[in-house]
């Protein structure tokens, strides 16, 4: 989920910005700083929107630079248990599928896809039902809930991210709409 916070931070600000607008110098720096990383509390540091705060420049003896205590408002994204998510298909492998949801990715296994067997076609790509022959493949929009999050501060890359398509309403865009299709034209 996406979510606006108000941060804190000191920032260093280097001997040659010095000259320039303090509150600019600390939102360059800032953006510099956080932009990427990945907090556990947090969440992933998308972009520093705006610096509300700048307190008074601290020296540090040896060090030319100026180190100010900031408050900034910043959009970040934290995965919550139980969200439901969309995404695409960004790489199918055997095991599963990785959806691109923001600025993480996350799993789904082929255990979570279904409730039908599902087979690997290596040679385009895709995942494959056995009994609706329905397909999975890169670039494909899904509807899914995140069951495990596992977020890794030092080694972002490592962070999981499990996602599950196995309940009403979630999976393959194409195949949930054309679920309720058959379910109207049952119903009528």
């Amino acid at each position: 989920m996406y979510k606006k916070m108000k941060l804190a931070d000191t920032v260093r600000i280097a001997p040659e910005l010095l000259g320039d607008d303090v509150n600019n110098a600390v939102k360059v720096a800032l953006i510099n700083k956080l932009e990427g990383q990945i907090d556990k509390k947090v969440g992933a540091i998308v972009a520093i929107i705006d610096v509300e705060e700048v307190g008074d420049g601290h020296i540090i003896a040896g060090d030319g630079a100026v180190y100010y205590e900031s408050v900034f408002d910043a959009l970040v994204f934290k995965p919550e248990l139980q969200e439901i998510i969309e995404g695409s298909v960004v790489e199918i492998v055997e095991f599963g599928a990785f959806i691109g949801i923001g600025p993480m990715d996350g799993l789904i296994h082929v255990s979570q896809i279904t409730d039908e067997y599902i087979s690997y076609d290596s040679k385009n790509a895709r995942l494959v039902t056995k009994e609706s022959n329905r397909s999975l493949s890169e670039g494909d929009i899904v509807r899914a809930r995140i069951v495990a999050v596992s977020i890794n501060e030092q080694e972002p890359r490592d962070s999981k991210i499990g996602l599950t398509m196995r309940q009403p309403s979630l999976g393959k865009i194409e195949w949930i709409e054309e679920d309720q299709r058959m379910k109207d034209k049952a119903e009528a």
